[in-house]
């Protein structure tokens, strides 16, 4: 009897599943069935770099997995029935399986502000990205653009923005400090490419409103901006939640060591659908760094129990956290395996070589799913995405 085996999601985590359960599993005896929304592979770490104009390498999952037993679907996911252990797709399909495999990744967290108009954008997902692209496009010379949020995408991106396009006036509003997780060197660094490529930076600001031409604080001072790029963090994918199985307040799935869901044991979540716990018992946050080997460890769980073995469990720590400041800068900062970060830091040219290695290695890890992963016991730690 075929063993029905269907991933959700072909992300970093959800193609790395696929691809180490296609080479670890027979055909004769499994049927891996892989549903995407889209039909090509998005890296969405390169998604700021998408928005100022540069061209992304095409990933087709078809190709990705054309001499696999695999089979690739690509349609969107309306619906999860885990008691009848069934999917609904929009183009009217139902799929049924014995074991599931969650890895329907995040979304852009919506704005928390009050918004009217239509200048607010963002970078979490490649239509975002694109429609940031074409507004930035269209600027002439000496508008403002403003960037609410500080965190790692927020800075990739208000840097990648000044980088490319100098002639637009950029502020950046941060609710916090900029580069808290970064070690003083690091933070250093960080305030002196801002101040090179002329962001004005605001910190300790909260934006409680968005109009056609202003962004307004909590204080009720408005400041002028013509485009507006939010980077409020991460949402997971609200089918996770609604599917009944048991989350965490945010809505990603609780799971054990092994990556199986505490209420539900045929369904496994990996990526940013996981609420999963690292070093120290803080979660795993939203990465590749922590997608690609849940990824592994979901499927190497899958194989093992299909052999009759028990699932071996690899603690997932960090090593770096990889932090691009425009195509030239960066900073590199080695951190503790629970993600704080160590005294030293790697900055500047080397930095940004540095970080766009670690970027291909993580596309050639969820765009070669099959050909194996050589994953120490720690992933190397890269931005939310």
């Amino acid at each position: 009897m075929t063993h029905r085996i269907l991933v959700l999601g072909a992300g970093y985590a959800g193609a790395v599943a696929t691809g180490t359960l296609a080479r670890r599993l027979r055909p004769d005896d499994t049927e891996i069935t892989l549903v995407n929304a889209v039909p090509d592979f998005v890296e969405r770490v390169r998604m700021h770099e998408l928005a100022v104009g540069r061209i992304l390498r095409h990933r087709p999952l078809a190709r990705m997995f054309d001499r696999t037993p695999v089979r690739v679907v690509i349609d969107r996911v309306t619906g999860i029935d885990v008691t009848a252990k069934q999917v609904a797709l929009a183009g009217g399909e139902l799929l049924s399986y014995e074991e599931l495999v969650l890895a329907l990744g995040s979304g852009p967290a919506p704005p928390a502000a009050e918004i009217t108009g239509d200048t607010v954008r963002s970078v979490g997902n490649r239509d975002e990205a694109l429609r940031l692209r074409s507004d930035l496009a269209a600027l002439p010379p000496g508008r403002r653009v403003s960037v609410v949020g500080a965190g790692l995408t927020g800075l990739e991106a208000v840097t990648e923005i000044a980088e490319s396009r100098p002639d637009l006036a950029l502020s950046l509003h941060a609710g916090g400090r900029i580069g808290t997780g970064l070690s003083s060197r690091g933070r250093r660094h960080l305030h002196g490419v801002v101040g090179r490529l002329g962001i004005e930076v605001r910190e300790g600001e909260r934006i409680e409103g968005v109009d056609g031409e202003s962004v307004r604080t909590a204080d009720g001072a408005g400041h002028a901006a013509d485009l507006v790029v939010w980077t409020g963090g991460f949402v997971p994918s609200p089918l996770v939640a609604a599917s009944g199985i048991e989350t965490h307040a945010e809505g990603r799935a609780l799971v054990d060591r092994s990556l199986r869901s505490r209420s539900h044991p045929e369904v496994l979540a990996v990526g940013d659908a996981a609420w999963a716990r690292g070093p120290g018992g803080a979660p795993l946050r939203m990465s590749c760094a922590s997608g690609i080997p849940m990824g592994w460890q979901a499927a190497e769980t899958l194989v093992a129990e299909l052999h009759g073995r028990s699932a071996p469990t690899v603690p997932i720590g960090y090593v770096t956290q990889c932090l691009s400041l425009g195509r030239r800068d960066g900073v590199i900062q080695p951190v503790h395996p629970d993600d704080t970060a160590r005294r030293v830091a790697l900055t500047g040219r080397t930095a940004a070589f540095t970080k766009e290695r670690v970027c291909r290695g993580a596309a050639w890890s969820a765009g070669h799913p099959t050909l194996g992963l050589p994953l120490p016991a720690r992933a190397v730690a890269g931005r939310a995405g």
